[in-house]
């Protein structure tokens, strides 16, 4: 009974340190500039974006969305933080836009996804 209760122990810890594992597998948008800083238009400027672990930026794909579902590649760089990524933006129009990005993580898993903002 005591050898179960000690392999059922050992069993649940594994597990529980699997899930974490999984759990932190991705990166993660944590926080990212357009929250605090909106594109003004007719300026050229940047988006921070920060994930929650390390980006290999080279692997990465990040594109401006607009009207008509117009992709245009865009130029980033590492920022000074870890998992921090900071994106040129050319001078835009008024309107709807997207950034979509594709970035792998430094364990080499691939996130996806979308971030709206408007320019005024």
């Amino acid at each position: 009974m005591k050898n179960q209760r000690s392999l059922f122990s050992v069993l649940t810890t594994l597990l529980l340190v699997l899930q974490i594992n999984v759990a932190v597998a991705h990166a993660v948008v944590t926080e990212y500039s357009l929250k605090l800083k909106p594109i003004h238009a007719q300026h050229a400027d940047h988006i921070e974006i920060s994930f929650n672990s390390k980006i290999e930026l080279g692997l990465s794909q990040i594109y401006l969305v607009s009207k008509g579902d117009k992709h245009e590649l865009l130029t980033a760089e590492m920022g000074s933080k870890q998992g921090q990524i900071i994106i040129s933006v050319p001078a835009l129009e008024a309107g709807e836009y997207a950034i979509r990005f594709k970035v792998f993580a430094a364990d080499g898993h691939l996130t996806e996804d979308v971030i709206h903002f408007t320019v005024s």
